[in-house]
């Protein structure tokens, strides 16, 4: 492991890829994956199970529940909420709803995500989005419930319709599929 690990955080997995960085104030249980390249900022709590790609980015204030996936090239905002109980209830049977987290994918500050959801590549939910749905792939979401607003490139960028495709100003092609957009 040759991660950097700031001596106020607590970090009892050792599967931590190579240039991570571990702020201050962070917990990360054992049998957390963790990728190579990461940032993990203050006050963050990693629970068991949890896999986490490289070069992802997560801000303060964020807790990460079993059952959540985090792919590469991923950026978790600010106090985002996960959830993975689809049926809480104090004292009684824990019913698990996984969260995934697709490659190159942000989620924005404040974002609240509902257990058993999926956040596809290069979405995008936007500062205090309440995420009930899955995302497709390349979407903009935001609002109370979260709701699709436009398709975006990998960069972020709202696309522009054209025919029968979608075009980034670079001039990328994408096609609409059932999960979203793909680039053709």
């Amino acid at each position: 492991m040759n991660a950097s690990i700031h001596p106020n955080a607590i970090v009892e997995t050792t599967d931590i890829g190579l240039d991570t960085r571990i702020w201050a104030f962070v917990h990360i249980l054992d049998n957390v994956k963790i990728g190579a390249n990461c940032n993990i900022c203050d006050h963050c709590f990693i629970e068991n199970g949890v896999t986490i790609g490289n070069n992802v980015t997560i801000k303060s204030g964020v807790n990460i529940w079993t059952g959540v996936t985090i792919e590469d090239d991923v950026h978790i905002g600010p106090c985002v909420v996960f959830t993975n109980d689809l049926h809480p209830r104090s004292k009684q049977a824990f019913k698990l709803g996984n969260i995934a987290i697709k490659k190159g994918a942000s989620v924005g500050a404040n974002s609240t995500l509902l257990a058993g959801i999926e956040i596809g590549e290069y979405a995008m939910t936007g500062i205090g989005s309440v995420v009930t749905k899955n995302v497709r792939s390349h979407a903009l979401v935001y609002g109370n419930p979260a709701k699709q607003h436009a398709w975006i490139d990998e960069e972020g960028n709202k696309l522009i319709k054209k025919e029968n495709n979608w075009v980034s100003e670079k001039g990328e092609i994408y096609k609409e599929t059932e999960t979203g957009l793909i680039k053709i």
